[in-house]
């Protein structure tokens, strides 16, 4: 997601993964709303990797609608993964939110703010009514795999952001949906399709429910996040019905 500087260096350091035989892909997707951008000037469009321009909320409510019709794949083939960028608006959430809006047209579904974070070292509102949390009040290698032993402070990684998600969802009284990108390869965190779309099912078996819901929503590495509360009014059951699409994917 994003063809700046970050995409582009993500870009690089898959392109060299596969080179050297740590990873194979069919394709490679960098989406961004400039034809133009970094990673056309310094990696250049060839072969299976390819510039998918639009904005990225459009992109998503057309891949992850196709990805959820689309059958499950083999039991060896690995699933499809979103790169996220570590300096991205919420994207996840907001397609959480688009789609209940779409499944329940009639009730209140809305961003409500989070008063009170998890008491993390860095934690900080923003006005959308996220919240962008870290264990670290240190910067971080935007490279870094996440061992058990910390690279800045030398020592055991002690905290895990996952745990930190329930214990705050817990405190809230809301059900956690928490996306965890993790470590793939040559530093490359990356989100599974089928757990994006597990998260959509949680929300709307949530939804089904007649009473209000609070969903804490995740996206975060075992060291950083973002995090934004979704309220589900009361109201009547799951209303399924398709979004409207006209995005085009390559």
């Amino acid at each position: 997601m994003g063809g700046g500087c970050y995409g582009t260096f993500y870009t690089r350091q898959l392109l060299a993964a596969e080179a050297r035989g740590k990873v194979t892909f069919d394709e490679l997707w960098v989406v961004d709303q400039d034809p133009h951008c970094q990673y056309t000037r310094d990696v250049g469009i060839a072969g299976h990797h390819r510039l998918v321009v639009g904005e990225w909320d459009e992109f998503l409510d057309e891949w992850l609608s196709t990805q959820a019709l689309a059958p499950a794949p083999r039991a060896a083939r690995p699933p499809d993964m979103l790169v996220p960028s570590p300096l991205m608006p919420h994207v996840l959430y907001h397609w959480l939110l688009r789609r209940a809006r779409t499944r329940w047209p009639g009730r209140l579904v809305e961003t409500r703010p989070l008063a009170a974070g998890p008491r993390t070292p860095y934690d900080a509102g923003a006005p959308d009514g996220a919240r962008y949390v870290s264990h670290a009040d240190w910067t971080c290698p935007v490279h870094c795999i996440e061992p058990a032993t910390c690279p800045v402070t030398r020592a055991p990684r002690t905290w895990d952001m996952a745990a930190t998600y329930r214990d705050w969802a817990a405190k809230l009284g809301a059900l956690c949906v928490d996306y965890h990108c993790a470590h793939q390869v040559f530093g490359v965190g990356m989100i599974a399709v089928p757990d994006i779309l597990d998260g959509d099912r949680r929300v709307a078996e949530a939804g089904n429910r007649t009473d209000d819901v609070a969903i804490l929503v995740g996206t975060h590495s075992c060291c950083h996040g973002a995090a934004q509360l979704l309220h589900l009014g009361a109201g009547e059951g799951l209303i399924l019905r398709p979004p409207e699409l006209s995005f085009s994917l390559p």
